[in-house]
């Protein structure tokens, strides 16, 4: 769902190809004077306490009279808050699937229990909205022009008259330890017991997974890892600029398969799209698939130039998780799965 981000049908592109996904790290500035562990004032797990703020990556400050209590987000946001004992009323992006099942972005949320307000981009339901009573309104952005995302550009508007204050995450051309630290301190002050056993044993099995991925790229340098997406008439090499995930990887020193800055320009610097025919451009010994559930998924790829290609002949093709839940807990098998592939690939490039 990255986007380049130079209009609503390139929005619209991405979302469907996701294989430029960004994603961030370093810490966006946070917190007001008197909030510098983590942009708000404390809130006690009880959820009682007087004022409640929380200054964003906007650089904008969201105020309630008392901890929010009503929340509403975006579905991948709502599921990192859930991690952290901090449930939403509503949700806006891929919740369920066609099926009814709970979709990959919803994380342990138990998804009949939420109001949807939309399920895919460009729907949001204003009547739903208003109806919970929101105390805040919470998105990611995948831009530095603060868009949140998944909240429709041509009702952004009327939907702020609702109310509610809004919180924005950036998760736009930084590491993935960025998003992590500000998802922490935002469910910190909306009442999280950040310091209980089940969040430091996660925080401490990501750390673990971060040295255990360094290691692996370290003593496997030549395994090229390439990053992908599948639609139906195009296939998507990502760069691993703007995606918080990859530049994570890359900083770790994962071997990770550029293409040139001009083939990416097109989509604003997110990936490179290639016809079926051309899927082989790059040498890979590992491919990561976009495991969104608005792409294809590999075993659903039939396309006879897919199947030749080495690592695929190999076995050699792990989801990639394009759009995470940045909790330590989410995001910590995300690292330890990556390791393990790099450690037990061969070399076929």
């Amino acid at each position: 769902m990255p986007k380049p981000r130079a209009n609503l049908l390139s929005r619209r592109g991405i979302l469907a190809a996701g294989g430029a996904l960004g994603l961030g790290a370093a810490l966006a500035a946070c917190g007001d004077d008197d909030a510098k562990s983590g942009g708000s004032d404390k809130a006690s797990a009880s959820g009682k306490s007087g004022p409640w703020s929380f200054k964003d990556d906007r650089g904008q400050t969201a105020k309630a009279d008392k901890v929010p209590a009503n929340i509403v987000a975006f579905t991948g946001v709502a599921a990192a808050l859930f991690d952290y004992g901090i449930e939403v009323k509503g949700v806006f992006g891929p919740t369920k699937t066609k099926d009814g099942k709970a979709d990959v972005q919803a994380g342990d949320m138990d998804i009949s229990k939420l109001t949807i307000l939309g399920n895919e981009y460009g729907q949001f339901n204003i009547e739903k909205y208003a109806a919970l009573a929101p105390d805040v309104l919470i998105s990611t952005m995948f831009d530095d022009a603060g868009t949140l995302w998944y909240v429709p550009a041509e009702s952004k508007d009327k939907i702020a008259k609702v109310g509610a204050p809004s919180v924005g995450i950036s998760v736009y051309d930084r590491q993935m330890t960025g998003p992590l630290e500000r998802m922490l301190a935002l469910a910190e002050s909306l009442g999280a017991d950040v310091t209980s056993a089940k969040v430091t044993k996660a925080k401490k099995r990501f750390e673990d997974a971060a040295a255990k991925l360094r290691a692996a790229a370290k003593a496997n340098p030549d395994i090229k890892v390439l990053i992908g997406s599948a639609s139906q008439d195009i296939f998507y090499v990502s760069g691993s600029n703007l995606s918080v995930d990859l530049e994570y990887f890359k900083a770790l020193g994962v071997n990770i398969v550029e293409p040139p800055a001009k083939t990416l320009k097109a989509s604003g610097g997110w990936f490179e799209n290639l016809s079926w025919e051309n899927v082989d451009k790059y040498d890979a010994d590992i491919i990561m698939m976009d495991n969104r559930s608005a792409t294809i998924q590999p075993a659903d790829i039939t396309k006879g130039t897919w199947k030749k290609l080495p690592a695929v002949k190999a076995g050699q093709v792990i989801p990639r998780v394009t759009e995470p839940i940045f909790s330590y807990d989410k995001c910590a098998p995300i690292l330890e799965d990556l390791a393990a592939a790099i450690e037990k690939a061969k070399k076929v490039s």
